[in-house]
């Protein structure tokens, strides 16, 4: 039966969001810059103990166990806190929540593409700087009147980290609005802006299990900013979902913020990795960003990204390609481990010389 067109004059239409593909078979996986390594073994552990026989109950509507881990490791008080299922339900809470002007929210014309399509579906009004001819971006762009600002620290799919005084100089200029850095990388770049928000109550900083700490498939986001800012997004949430957040989330969580010295070394090795990688594409005749992330953003002055990427993927080797604009002539290659990576340059090694 074909759905009538009357009833489709007031449903909201929206261009989704597209992520990066999740092959189910055996695949060297360097597209959605996953963490290579696996969760700490106190996690693991926390899974094999975990109480099924308390999955009959909901889960703390609250976390509070896991924000308080949070509030401890970043040294801030546990209303600082708010949890979510990953930092894209997060950030998504946090467009409906302070997002709310007539005026334009401001965030990167290169960035996550979910940021205009958030904004397309609450229906908020946003203009979208230009970053340089370096892909940084330019903070005189954010001095302008606006109904709020949000951009990576550091950006992606570009891999560019700013300094904390680049993105203080930004909340500073917007005192009167919500500033939100989503720092999904950071752990591999450089310091947290979490520090500035004791100093600025406008500022919240978005963060992520997925990536450094391993959890991708678990779902775990948050971010730290006022009391009051917090309270509001709480707010938001149990008006329609009390129970974000599922027991082995929280269980896992905490075990992972306490498992700090696995953490470390973990994201020690995925920087190492990245350094050495670096060599090898020069080698091969690539030009890069200074990545601090967990991936590389390279192109090839005489060769085709798109077709590398096709040429890959058969190959059996899955990179990241953005189609279209300046991003084009570019392959997002996530950070595996250096076997992975090994196998990765050996085989554009016979691309670049075949193409």
């Amino acid at each position: 039966m074909q759905l009538r067109s009357e009833l489709m004059q007031y449903v909201r239409k929206v261009e989704p969001y597209v992520p990066g593909e999740q092959p189910q078979t055996r695949v060297i996986k360097l597209n959605t810059n996953e963490n290579p390594y696996p969760p700490a073994p106190q996690v693991a552990e926390a899974l094999r103990d975990l109480d099924v026989e308390g999955l009959r109950l909901y889960p703390d509507p609250a976390a509070a166990d896991l924000t308080e881990a949070l509030a401890g490791y970043y040294g801030v008080g546990k209303d600082q806190v708010f949890v979510g299922v990953g930092s894209d339900d997060v950030l998504s809470m946090c467009f409906l929540t302070f997002f709310n002007s007539d005026k334009p929210i401001l965030f990167p014309d290169i960035t996550y593409s979910f940021y205009k399509v958030w904004a397309e579906l609450y229906r908020i009004p946003y203009e979208c700087p230009h970053l340089d001819a370096e892909f940084r971006l330019v903070k005189e762009d954010y001095h302008k009147e606006n109904g709020g600002i949000i951009f990576p620290n550091p950006n992606a799919p570009t891999a560019i980290y700013e300094e904390l005084d680049f993105v203080e100089d930004i909340v500073a200029h917007n005192r009167d609005v919500v500033v939100i850095v989503d720092e999904a990388y950071v752990d591999f770049a450089g310091p947290s802006a979490v520090a500035l928000t004791k100093k600025y109550d406008n500022l919240l900083v978005v963060q992520t299990f997925s990536k450094s700490r391993s959890m991708a498939g678990m779902r775990i986001g948050f971010c730290i900013g006022h009391p009051a800012l917090i309270r509001c997004l709480n707010d938001v949430k149990f008006s329609f979902n009390s129970y974000t957040m599922n027991q082995a989330a929280l269980v896992c969580g905490v075990e992972a913020v306490k498992a700090d010295g696995y953490f470390r070394e973990a994201v020690r090795k995925i920087v190492d990795t990245r350094e050495w990688a670096k060599k090898e594409l020069a080698r091969l005749g690539f030009s890069f960003t200074d990545s601090r992330t967990n991936f590389l953003f390279a192109r090839h002055p005489e060769k085709d990204a798109g077709e590398l990427f096709e040429m890959l993927k058969r190959e059996q080797i899955y990179v990241r390609y953005f189609g279209g604009g300046r991003t084009s002539r570019y392959l997002r290659i996530t950070v595996g481990t250096r076997e992975e990576m090994e196998a990765l340059f050996a085989a554009l090694e016979r691309l670049v010389q075949k193409v």
